[in-house]
């Protein structure tokens, strides 16, 4: 640059960046020795004079964002709130997808698993144990969840007719939530018990062990402990 070989150099705005930095390093006044390395140049062809501006500093075009990507980090950020607010919709109601897949289903044939004849003895048999294993049997396309008292998921998924789920026998009181109580039935050690609720009416948070089914049966007929007596 001292020598005045330019042609060395990258270009005419890389020298005169250079010099400009050089002359306030030195103390010097940098518009100044811009001007000067601008005349200087233009003598020699490499450009047209522009003025200098003392203290002007043109900014870094790498250091500011392309408007695309702030628009596309919008996007993605309107993309993950709608998603968000459609799962919480559908684990808040279950039931509407109840009422999708029964629109689209043809009415279930009566499950083999569980004979109407069951529920007609059931006065007969034997009490179950609070220690029972408890099966739910779906007899109509049904959504349910189950978990346990931490919150933590044992099952969730929508069941067809036939279908049978076995609440775990080691589960820290299993509840149950779902849209539609009476497309269930519920057994314990094979023996049925009434159901958890009226059609097309969602429960949450019902014990589904033995011991709360067993407690819930005794609170809905009270003359069942004096009848055993």
């Amino acid at each position: 640059m001292e020598s005045g070989d330019f042609d060395a150099l990258p270009g005419r705005t890389y020298a005169i960046g250079f010099a400009k930095s050089y002359a306030r390093t030195v103390g010097l006044v940098d518009a100044a020795i811009g001007s000067q390395l601008r005349a200087e140049m233009d003598e020699q062809g490499h450009g047209a004079y522009q003025p200098e501006v003392s203290g002007y500093a043109p900014a870094n075009p790498s250091s500011i964002p392309p408007r695309y990507l702030a628009w596309t980090a919008a996007g993605i950020g309107a993309l993950v709130l709608i998603g968000y607010l459609v799962w919480r919709t559908l684990i808040l109601n279950p039931g509407d997808l109840e009422q999708i897949a029964e629109s689209d289903s043809t009415p279930p044939a009566e499950s083999a698993t569980t004979p109407s004849g069951e529920q007609n003895v059931q006065g007969s048999s034997p009490t179950p144990s609070s220690q029972g294993i408890v099966v739910l049997t779906a007899t109509e396309p049904v959504w349910m969840k189950i978990y346990d008292a931490e919150g933590e998921r044992l099952f969730e998924d929508e069941m067809a007719a036939g279908d049978t789920f076995t609440v775990p026998a080691d589960a820290n009181d299993p509840q149950i939530l779902t849209g539609r109580p009476a497309a269930l039935t519920v057994t314990i050690d094979g023996q049925v018990v009434p159901q958890l609720g009226t059609a097309e009416r969602t429960i949450k948070d019902v014990g589904v062990s033995a011991a709360a089914l067993l407690a819930r049966e005794t609170v809905s007929n009270p003359d069942a402990d004096l009848s055993s007596e």
